[in-house]
């Protein structure tokens, strides 16, 4: 059975404890890392500046303390580059496969999460589908590691 390491033990310490009950069922399902828990400002504003997030400090659900947002990937990953729309007829039927299969990943650990956060009453959102409509070709911004706690309005 997979565990966290200590680098994603320490990432997750840094969110709520919803957050925390969450992944640490997770990882009994689908092996991943957590990336980022909390979001200094430093960290906020480098995550911005480089499109990696689209607000700024102290906008974003990792930027509260406990963070309410975490970023996790499938592990293993491999994070060779993503082809752009305009070269994918470039690439080889292995490449394309390659990234199909890993990008393939992203979406299974995101279903895990949202389903392990349904059965545990808590709202997460994922940033592969913002809109909550299960229609994930209608996004703008394609954040497949991040997951957010949702406070639902009573």
């Amino acid at each position: 059975m997979a565990t966290y390491g200590e680098s994603s033990k320490r990432r997750l310490a840094t969110c709520n404890d919803n957050m925390q009950e969450v992944f640490k069922d997770v990882i009994q399902v689908v092996d991943n890392s957590i990336l980022v828990g909390h979001r200094s400002e430093a960290d906020q504003t480098a995550a911005y500046a480089s499109g990696n997030s689209k607000v700024k400090w102290p906008n974003s659900k990792h930027n509260s303390q406990p963070s309410r947002a975490v970023d996790a990937a499938p592990y293993p990953i491999d994070w060779a580059p993503l082809p752009k729309e305009n070269e994918l007829k470039h690439w080889d039927r292995n490449d394309l496969l390659r990234w199909a299969k890993q990008y393939c990943r992203f979406h299974y650990l995101a279903g895990v999460v949202l389903g392990v956060g349904f059965v545990k009453g808590i709202h997460i959102r994922w940033g592969g589908d913002w809109d909550e409509d299960d229609d994930f070709s209608d996004q703008t911004f394609d954040d497949l590691v991040h997951f957010e706690e949702v406070e639902d309005e009573a």
